[in-house]
């Protein structure tokens, strides 16, 4: 039987970049990491209707740089930036005033994204609605490609 290997890991460096770019002690360590996962499940919850395929989160010193890539970038930015302005203060409050800038990225062709893809089956309505069981897998195949 051959080795299993992450799919994720295998690509880190070569194809695919970290989502996460940051180095900290052994004490700052755990703080930063609980830190990036509440701030991509705010902005992930916050921009639910905004396409939103991948969140990058650079640390630089005492600095955190977002990168949201979207596929709807008006719906981030808002209008006149307003709403963009507007997350930047709720993760400057959720990140103990550490400076934030955040920046948002467009993906020009968001039919070729996996994760806007899976996103838009799972919002397409079921076609056998009388089968109860194929409804559950629907929901349970969708909350899966989602997390």
């Amino acid at each position: 039987m051959g080795q299993k290997i992450h799919p994720n890991g295998f690509r880190l460096g070569v194809i695919r970049d970290w989502d996460a770019k940051w180095f900290a002690s052994r004490r700052d360590y755990a703080k930063n990491l609980v830190a990036d996962q509440k701030i991509r499940g705010f902005l992930r919850k916050q921009l639910a209707n905004a396409a939103v395929s991948k969140i990058e989160l650079v640390r630089a010193g005492e600095n955190l740089n977002v990168t949201i890539h979207t596929g709807r970038p008006g719906i981030v930015i808002g209008k006149k930036g307003e709403d963009i302005e507007r997350l930047r203060r709720q993760v400057l409050d959720m990140n103990n005033q550490v400076p934030v800038q955040i920046a948002v990225e467009e993906i020009r062709k968001p039919e070729l994204d996996a994760r806007l893809v899976a996103e838009n089956v799972c919002q397409q309505p079921v076609s056998y609605t009388h089968l109860r069981a194929h409804e559950t897998r629907h929901d349970l195949v969708c909350r899966l490609l989602l997390e």
